[in-house]
């Protein structure tokens, strides 16, 4: 073969590998810019919610941030409806879901979930003046509970309680004034919400804090995104090794830590 001939090929090759490789760098740019688009409720302080400023903010808006700065991605937060999240990311609206989100066996069999990042339970905030006490007495003929509707809370109501007279509400807040009035005995929420809900109304209120059902929160994930799910849960595992969580229950978590652990609750992260 001609010497300049077999040189002339060897440098196409060396051109063509090298474009290669530029392209995929082009590529992992891109890919390191993308948008990460985040469902959740901006209506459940200090989890989800607006700052004064009208910006998405609190402990979920946290930890997704540093998710999407992990993965050098754009984060876009959207807010939605409690019960058009998961929705949403079946259709591809939302990439994930990251709302004080409950990993359940039938939201599994539509979703895929990453490793639990957090326990917690559902517990009760009860009127000050109801006989109520625990889960087992509220479900008797002439009780009331106010459940919100989508939420295991709801759920749990619909397949244990046979007595009590249940009301559904589309927000949160609604189930709380219901028990501040005396309307209905109680409201099945998780832990740190009760918590949050007594403290902010200690003359009309009790909190059963004891958990009468286990829960476990995780990051939803549209099936079959196995890479996405992956990457999700190297970081939770990073994320947990280098205090993340624990700077977050500080920043986020601290008064009702204090009073978990002086009650001998075990607390959330």
């Amino acid at each position: 073969m001609d010497r300049h001939v077999a040189t002339r090929g060897l440098a196409t090759l060396l051109g063509l590998v090298t474009g290669l490789l530029l392209l995929g760098a082009g590529c992992s740019d891109t890919a390191r810019t993308q948008q990460l688009v985040v469902g959740m409720e901006l209506s459940y302080p200090p989890f989800e919610m607006r700052d004064e400023s009208g910006e998405a903010a609190g402990v979920s808006v946290d930890l997704a941030r540093a998710l999407a700065h992990r993965l050098g991605r754009e984060l876009v937060v959207e807010n939605l409806p409690f019960d058009g999240l998961i929705p949403a990311l079946k259709t591809g609206r939302i990439d994930l879901v990251i709302s004080s989100l409950t990993q359940t066996p039938e939201r599994s069999e539509s979703i895929d979930f990453s490793e639990p990042y957090l326990q917690t339970g559902l517990c009760l905030l009860l009127h000050r003046d109801s006989p109520v006490t625990s889960i087992t007495n509220l479900d008797t003929a002439g009780r009331k509970v106010a459940v919100k509707k989508g939420t295991t809370g709801h759920a749990y109501a619909v397949e244990h309680l046979r007595h009590a007279q249940m009301l559904v509400l589309d927000a949160e807040s609604a189930a709380v004034l219901e028990v501040v009035q005396g309307k209905v005995d109680a409201f099945l929420y998780d832990q740190m919400s009760t918590f949050k809900h007594w403290s902010e109304n200690r003359e009309t209120t009790r909190a059963a804090l004891a958990p009468f059902q286990v829960e476990h929160w995780a990051i939803g994930v549209r099936k079959g995104n196995d890479s996405l799910r992956r990457d999700v849960n190297t970081f939770l595992a990073l994320y947990r090794a280098e205090g993340g969580f624990d700077e977050l229950g500080d920043r986020w978590l601290r008064e009702a830590k204090e009073a978990f652990e002086a009650a001998g609750l075990e607390f959330l992260f």
